[in-house]
């Protein structure tokens, strides 16, 4: 009974961060606060009261529609708000009270941020991206893989990123990929170290280029077809934090037979 209560205290308290971050989502892409104005309805602009922000319950009780205006809420908002009490459970089941808990609480709501706005706009906003990078150098300090590999991390990430980009815009004269999604790999090395970018980068290279092919398929569109990388890179990241460690031992062990 504790354990079950502290997973259903851990998982409120991730919907709750969720329903904040469905701010941040909405309004960094437009330079917008997000501490004012309170939550109100994108269409109408009606406030929205406390009985009708709570997370996931409120959506569900007004059948995904605005209680002034009737307009359609997104499906984004109660996703993100149960992304971030589902991540928040399974972070503590992971971690425990550790001081990796908080640190990658922090990390996976950046993701979480990070995967809609990119997948809505295409960008990665640097005010994430950037205070990430600082953040998860000081903080691996406290971590167990160290400020070196954090140090090598950010390096590997951001610098693999950016000679692939380079050699892509040489090759093709195209842009292939953006300077947010270099920032947001440094972010990663930062937080997981340099052999968790290996891992991120295979897999998001690996996850984007199966569902890139699909979607060019199912919309006829060529390889010119902007698809953002960012969310694959953050997928990648998640595996990488909650496997990664599993990952390397299977290819130690491959490697050794």
């Amino acid at each position: 009974m504790p354990d079950t209560f502290i997973s259903i205290a851990t998982f409120l308290f991730g919907s709750m961060v969720g329903s904040f971050l469905n701010v941040c989502i909405h309004r960094l892409p437009g330079g917008k606060s997000i501490v004012f104005p309170p939550s109100s309805c994108p269409h109408c602009n009606a406030a929205i009261a406390f009985y009708d922000n709570i997370p996931i319950i409120s959506y569900i009780v007004l059948l995904g529609r605005c209680r002034q205006c009737k307009s359609p809420i997104s499906p984004r908002y109660p996703l993100v708000e149960f992304l971030t009490g589902f991540f928040s459970v399974l972070l503590l089941k992971t971690f425990g009270f550790s001081i990796e808990f908080p640190v990658y609480f922090v990390f996976a709501a950046s993701l979480i941020v990070i995967t809609f706005i990119d997948l809505q706009h295409q960008i990665i906003p640097d005010v994430i991206s950037l205070p990430g990078i600082v953040v998860g150098f000081l903080v691996s300090c406290f971590l167990p893989h160290g400020i070196l590999n954090s140090a090598i991390g950010i390096l590997a990430g951001g610098g693999s990123l950016f000679l692939i980009a380079f050699g892509y815009h040489f090759v093709t004269g195209r842009e292939g990929m953006g300077g947010g999604d270099i920032k947001l790999l440094a972010m990663i090395g930062a937080f997981l170290g340099w052999k968790s970018v290996i891992i991120t980068i295979f897999t998001g290279s690996f996850i984007g280029a199966v569902v890139g092919s699909a979607l060019m398929l199912a919309k006829g569109k060529d390889t010119k077809y902007a698809i953002p990388f960012g969310p694959f890179l953050a997928f990648g990241a998640i595996i990488s934090l909650f496997f990664g460690e599993t990952i390397i031992k299977w290819y130690i062990m491959g490697m050794g037979r």
